[in-house]
């Protein structure tokens, strides 16, 4: 890309909890912070939350709201990090779900790594996509009724997804992208 800095001014939206997987937030924070976006973090309460990392808890990443204050209005996108614990608790939360549902409707890019996947099966977005996910939910992600990709990174329309935390090159940077084009779109 020419303009080193493709997402400046434009603000995107990481949805978490405690047990989300260290490396599929802190990447994609750090890699949409370098390419210019603000970014916040949103989560069912205030304070901090708690990752994990390889076999035990990982680090405290502070949250900027509370996901039932989020106006979709003010992102560009919504970031879905995976880990087993993060999506699974979430996507019992009928504001999560209800979150990433306007997100779909207003047509912003939703990216889903992992096991986040399951948050777009509770939110019924997943049914007649191409989506990817972490190999042991792919099961969850064809009973859904999409089509299942062993790829690094799939897009289908808004929606992004990838498996695992050796993608997250791909998946940040289908990120990038697809914000800076609906930017142009706009």
């Amino acid at each position: 890309m020419a303009n080193s800095k493709p997402l400046a001014s434009q603000r995107i939206l990481i949805m978490a909890t405690d047990g989300f997987e260290q490396s599929e937030l802190e990447v994609p924070l750090e890699r949409l912070q370098a390419a210019g976006a603000e970014v916040d973090i949103a989560s069912l309460a205030t304070g901090d939350i708690t990752g994990w990392d390889g076999d035990d808890w990982g680090d405290d990443v502070e949250v900027d709201l509370k996901i039932a204050d989020v106006n979709i209005d003010d992102y560009a996108a919504l970031v879905l990090p995976g880990g087993q614990m993060n999506p699974d608790l979430l996507r019992v939360e009928e504001s999560a779900v209800a979150l990433i549902r306007d997100f779909d409707r207003a047509g912003k890019s939703i990216a889903a790594i992992c096991h986040a996947p399951w948050l777009l099966i509770e939110a019924g977005l997943a049914e007649g996509k191409r989506l990817t996910s972490y190999k042991s939910i792919r099961t969850d992600v064809v009973n859904a009724g999409a089509e299942f990709v062993d790829e690094a990174v799939v897009v289908d329309g808004n929606i992004i997804t990838s498996r695992c935390p050796d993608a997250l090159p791909a998946f940040c940077d289908a990120i990038i992208e697809a914000v800076a084009e609906s930017r142009v779109e706009a």
